[in-house]
């Protein structure tokens, strides 16, 4: 099998939760939650963990509406993407990221996660879903 490890960015107003592959592509794993403080700083954070982890693509969760349109929150996260692209020269996809939140929040509950751990690992858990969507998507 070809190696493949692939970093996933759920990006926010405040936070961006980030998760990665094991070096195959096939299990995801949560890495941390980037306290925002702009785009050209976030990415210098973002290709610190690029390098750190020998990641070969990058995969954005684009929170789209309910009817598929793109509003701020999603140019927030295709400006991240692009930004990422940019410094990195690798591949960036974008995921639909509708829910992972959601489903986020439900596993964390069903592993009796507390309330306070829960915000923590929230974004990171939600990071993870936008992969294993991506891979399920992609079959890798």
């Amino acid at each position: 099998m070809k190696r493949r490890c692939i970093l996933s960015l759920d990006v926010g107003t405040k936070t961006i939760g980030v998760a990665k592959s094991d070096p195959l592509g096939a299990f995801t794993l949560p890495v941390v939650t980037i306290r925002r403080k702009g785009v050209r700083k976030d990415v210098v954070i973002i290709m610190e963990l690029v390098a750190k982890y020998e990641i070969d693509e990058v995969v954005v969760g684009l929170p789209l509406e309910l009817d598929g349109s793109e509003e701020r929150s999603a140019r927030l996260a295709r400006q991240i993407g692009e930004a990422v692209a940019e410094a990195n020269g690798k591949p960036v996809f974008y995921v639909d990221e509708r829910f992972s939140s959601v489903e986020a929040e439900r596993r964390l509950l069903e592993m009796d996660v507390s309330r306070a751990r829960r915000k923590e690992l929230i974004d990171q858990a939600a990071a993870m879903i936008i992969l294993e969507r991506f891979i399920a998507e992609n079959q890798l």
